[in-house]
């Protein structure tokens, strides 16, 4: 048996695989239904393999909540509830966002479900090699699945055929249980879906080259709203660069910690701008790498004892080189409960910054007056965290500005009317604005459902024209005279 992967591998493999794959979406709604939909369906997939091969292990549950995307909710789920998905698994359901994916094809003479194929089949291997090795019993789940979506292609008329791709290739069959490719030498024995799918991510996926440190304040600069943090954001930039200066000409250079604690409601950029930052302090020779590495509570405590220094040690290695961002930090914090696996997290965090002092940044980020509470919780904690800033949320204007910005990106237009309807109602949703406002996460649920209702009105349309492909209208907002606020907060699907 081959060494099996840990859960911060197989969520690379995964996050990467999915990320390329959606990047190659060329039709909006097709690339905004998968965003939404294609972690949840890998997810009931995963249970679907693990349900053919029994021996449900702690291992399973940690590897099932690594399998998210970039931007999209982290599993958490216990060892029980796992337990139940998978007895419960009820069967290969074909995905609505592939359905989408077909028919963007045909209308596009692309090929790009079928791509999807291999995609998700090596994503299934991936899944099945949890326990180091892919089973029959796995491979002909995974290769039924397949199948199913390649049939679906077939019956609609997408180019192409059926994948080259031999899941039996990666089937378990030495008698030490080692995963052999079918007519090679067994001492060319290899883990089953990684090596391939890192394979297939290089050739789709090429290098892009580094931006530079003036395109990265030109990004920053492009934010809606923000001027405080950005501001703040240029100053600390100018201290390093000064501090870098020093240290070449010889100057004794003070301590200064360079860990941020950002604060402020959800959906108000925390995560961009750490995203920016990162990139910023390695174009400034801060950081070797300038990668960010984003995780919560459940990307750090472990549900079992003794797995919570493991995981979080495994979070660090990951961001070495990098900025290691810690949404809702203050949720390790519990004061309630002394046992708790959060306080264990936090010493080992401490421990990280203390050793990778000069190649390692930890952004933690959450609600201001809980982030407070976060860092008084520990006096390492206060040592180390004395830079703080405040992301405020945004006004009605910069929330309608925020939706045009995010219509224009993916191909949708509106007119005068329906700008001018929009922008009323995000200031009424502004102006109305409780502790559940989301900031730029509502409007990204407001495009969502007026991306819906486009479609639906669009697709009774006998022959639309790309116009009317592109138009967002007053209707698909769906809003009503006096309850504008409440319809773009929760609108229907």
């Amino acid at each position: 048996m081959s060494q099996p992967m840990t859960p911060a591998a197989v969520h690379k493999q995964y996050d990467e695989a999915m990320t390329a794959f959606r990047r190659q979406i060329a039709d909006p709604s097709a690339r905004v239904a998968f965003g939404r939909e294609a972690d949840g369906f890998m997810r009931s997939c995963a249970c679907g393999v693990w349900q053919t091969d029994q021996g449900l292990t702690p291992r399973h549950v940690e590897h099932y909540n690594a399998i998210y995307s970039k931007g999209n909710p982290v599993p958490t789920a216990l060892y029980w509830e796992l337990a139940s998905a998978v007895e419960g698994y009820g069967g290969f359901v074909l995905p609505s966002f592939f359905r989408r994916l077909v028919q963007a094809d045909l209308e596009q003479g692309r090929g790009q479900s079928r791509r999807f194929v291999d995609t998700f089949t090596l994503m299934l291997l991936l899944f099945a090699a949890v326990d180091g090795k892919v089973s029959e019993a796995e491979a002909g789940f995974v290769n039924a699945c397949a199948d199913s979506l390649s049939a679906y292609c077939d019956h609609a008329g997408v180019t192409g055929g059926k994948s080259d791709l031999d899941v039996n290739e990666f089937v378990a069959r030495r008698t030490d249980g080692a995963p052999v490719k079918t007519g090679k030498p067994e001492d060319e024995a290899v883990s089953p879906a990684p090596a391939k799918a890192e394979e297939a991510k290089k050739e789709e996926v090429p290098a892009e080259p580094e931006e530079t440190l003036d395109e990265l304040l030109a990004q920053l600069d492009g934010l809606c709203g923000l001027n405080k943090v950005k501001e703040d954001v240029k100053s600390l930039i100018n201290l390093v660069k000064v501090r870098k200066l020093r240290q070449e000409a010889g100057l004794p250079v003070p301590p200064m910690s360079l860990h941020l604690v950002f604060m402020g409601n959800p959906g108000t950029g925390k995560t961009t701008v750490a995203r920016l930052l990162a990139k910023i302090y390695h174009a400034v020779g801060v950081l070797s790498k300038g990668q960010l590495v984003e995780v919560d509570r459940s990307g750090l405590v472990a549900g079992f004892v003794g797995q919570t220094a493991l995981k979080t040690q495994e979070a660090i290695d990951k961001a070495l080189g990098g900025v290691l961002f810690i949404d809702e930090a203050y949720a390790l914090a519990n004061q309630d409960n002394a046992n708790d696996f959060g306080r264990e997290a936090i010493e080992v965090l401490l421990k990280g910054m203390e050793d990778h002092r000069d190649n390692l940044i930890v952004i933690v980020a959450g609600y201001t007056d809980l982030m407070g509470d976060f860092i008084h919780a520990n006096p390492g904690l206060e040592s180390r965290f004395n830079k703080y800033f405040y992301f405020e949320d945004y006004d009605g204007g910069q929330l309608a500005e925020i939706f045009r910005s995010v219509c224009k990106k993916n191909g949708y237009e509106l007119d005068e009317e329906t700008d001018k309807a929009a922008a009323e109602a995000f200031q009424v949703m502004y102006d109305r604005r409780d502790e559940n406002f989301g900031n730029a996460r509502d409007v990204r649920n407001v495009f969502e459902g007026a991306v819906a209702r486009q479609a639906n009105r669009v697709a009774a349309m006998e022959s639309p024209k790309i116009e009317d492909l592109m138009a967002l209208t007053v209707a698909d907002l769906d809003l009503e005279e006096g309850n504008e606020a409440e319809n773009l907060e929760n609108p229907k699907e």
